[in-house]
């Protein structure tokens, strides 16, 4: 993974941690444990499925999805 694609993730990862703690009222630490023990985070971090190009809102709507219905879609 090259150097650009991975500060896209970071960035990403950060927009996700304060959108859970927005939306779920988590602290940092279990927001990032859930965003890192997510399927949505490992599509995210596979390159060949492009996730990282998208908006943090269209991601979190994967990641929110995930978390209540424990579904990824």
């Amino acid at each position: 993974m090259n150097n650009d694609i991975q500060f896209l993730i970071e960035c990403l990862s950060t927009e996700l941690t304060t959108m859970l703690m927005d939306e779920y009222g988590w602290d940092m630490k279990q927001a990032l444990d859930e965003l890192y023990s997510s399927e949505t985070f490992k599509r995210l971090n596979d390159p060949e499925s492009g996730l990282y190009y998208e908006s943090a809102v269209y991601v979190f709507s994967y990641l929110k999805n995930e978390i209540e219905t424990g579904v990824v879609k």
